[in-house]
């Protein structure tokens, strides 16, 4: 992979690649890097107990940490066959779908087990699903096309109300 920028057109069939920024892919994927070694992490202290739900939630959140290195980083996982394959379904998926799917996949061991160890090890895993789901938004506008818009706004209220013109009674 290199770190240059894609150039233009250059989207997946997905058809929504264009409107993310190189850089805030790269934030992207090292944010579900980051979450799936906190998800590991955490996962392998959480089943250090004899509380079953804590057990629970500790292999969801390890089952975590493999989904995001094999969505994210499939590199990561060379011993894996179908690695490319899922990574390479996991890039067509829209935002909005990969933002939900992370952040589920992080909400349900607080779920099962709700600690310290739990919030902290979902916490980076639910904020790479935040932060696919602000890239589900799109870019921001401009001042120039929002000022349009409010134009287009006010004369289209204008028209409806009959005018601008309200006389007021006099007292």
């Amino acid at each position: 992979m290199s770190s240059a920028p894609p150039p233009p057109g250059s989207g997946s069939a997905s058809g929504n690649r264009d409107e993310m920024t190189w850089w805030y892919r790269w934030l992207c994927r090292a944010a579900a890097v980051l979450g799936g070694v906190s998800c590991a992490i955490s996962g392998i202290w959480n089943c250090v107990t004899v509380n079953p739900l804590n057990i629970a939630a500790g292999v969801w959140m390890m089952l975590n940490a493999f989904i995001l290195f094999l969505c994210e980083v499939p590199f990561c996982c060379q011993f894996i066959e179908f690695a490319n394959a899922v990574s390479s379904r996991a890039d067509k998926l829209r935002y909005w779908q990969k933002a939900a799917f992370y952040c589920g996949m992080a909400i349900v061991p607080i779920f099962l087990s709700f600690s310290i160890t739990t919030l902290f090890g979902n916490g980076i895993a639910f904020a790479s699903g935040v932060l696919y789901g602000l890239a589900s938004l799109g870019k921001k506008g401009d001042a120039v096309s929002y000022a349009k818009l409010q134009e287009k706004r006010v004369a289209d209220e204008e028209k409806l109300t009959g005018g601008t013109d309200i006389e007021m009674p006099e007292q």
